[in-house]
């Protein structure tokens, strides 16, 4: 090893070791957590998979509320369902931002979006219009025939396939497909480029919760080893140009009828400064994703409360029979 790179070296690291010792300092009457922190790698060593057997351990040792550092980041674990309710009502102004991942530079529009901007004036007005504008009961409303067109199309494919005989159907895949068929007629309408909207999010959707190793040590965003930084530029940059090419082909007006985008696009005619192309994006993104989100909950939530009503159900047959079948033995006696 060369001198300089060595007195490099040794300089980055004493750099790191007093920015992370700076920082330390900085907050006060944090929670109780390990007395030892490395630096650059925090409280890392302290974890192990799985994780919530680690988070438990921890919380026996240091209570229902205590710090650790993931790398350079500040993490405060919560064990406690009463201190969970007071974080999500009492303190909820407090907790409302979130941190600047690089999911939110590369995939959210430099941290403009709803998912990613931090809190104050630019995301509460964000909230509304999504409320207010985009995601409205009256705006919902008014995509009813889209919604019971393509359940139609649905039912009616379902009933073609099991008309012959019994068949096993994969109904998780089809009701997906049609969540996303409802989501691109209400952003998009008949746009060619709305067609291409499921590839385009499915490709997005595992980066949105994908855990970057340089969002907590930033030092190792300079080499980027698993090659996802390179990723998210990549879908980032063609996913905008989609979004974009969805949006010029609206304001072209060629396609008439109700969709979002041609609602943003009349709200963009009135506050042009806000309503950029990039917010317009934006707004889209995160609608898709959170209708995206709400589906698959909510479809778990409904197969299981389907399984758990048929199996009462056959456990209250099973005891009808079994008390028809000590009757007729009875009668028999």
């Amino acid at each position: 090893m060369t001198p300089l790179l060595y007195y490099s070296l040794l300089s980055l690291s004493f750099i790191v070791t007093l920015k992370l010792l700076l920082q330390r300092r900085k907050f006060k009457n944090l929670p109780p957590g390990p007395s030892i922190s490395f630096p650059i790698i925090g409280n890392l060593h302290n974890i192990n998979l799985p994780l919530h057997r680690s988070l438990h351990n921890l919380s026996q040792k240091y209570g229902k509320i205590f710090t650790l550092w993931f790398g350079s980041c500040r993490v405060v674990v919560i064990s406690s369902q009463t201190l969970l309710q007071q974080c999500l009502t009492k303190h909820d102004v407090d907790l409302s931002n979130r941190p600047r991942f690089l999911t939110g530079k590369y995939l959210f529009y430099n941290y403009t979006s709803l998912d990613s901007a931090p809190y104050g004036d630019h995301w509460r007005n964000l909230r509304r219009i999504i409320t207010l504008d985009i995601l409205s009961t009256q705006r919902l409303n008014s995509f009813v025939d889209s919604r019971r067109s393509e359940t139609l199309k649905l039912v009616t494919k379902l009933a073609k396939d099991t008309s012959e005989r019994f068949t096993r159907v994969e109904l998780r895949t089809r009701l997906t497909d049609m969540t996303f068929e409802i989501m691109t007629k209400m952003v998009a309408g008949d746009a060619e480029e709305g067609k291409k909207f499921k590839e385009m999010i499915n490709e997005m959707m595992p980066l949105f919760g994908a855990s970057n190793m340089g969002d907590f040590v930033p030092l190792l965003r300079l080499f980027d080893f698993d090659g996802l930084v390179k990723r998210m530029k990549d879908i980032g940059k063609r996913g905008d140009s989609f979004l974009q090419g969805i949006v010029d082909e609206i304001r072209s007006g060629k396609h008439g009828g109700n969709n979002m985008l041609q609602h943003l696009l009349t709200l963009q005619k009135s506050q042009p400064d806000y309503y950029s192309d990039e917010i317009i994006k934006g707004l889209i993104q995160v609608t898709t994703q959170l209708r995206i989100q709400f589906f698959s909950v909510s479809l778990k939530k409904k197969t299981r409360n389907i399984l758990i009503y048929y199996l009462n159900l056959a456990s209250t047959l099973m005891k009808l029979l079994i008390l028809i079948m000590k009757i007729i033995l009875h009668q028999k006696k």
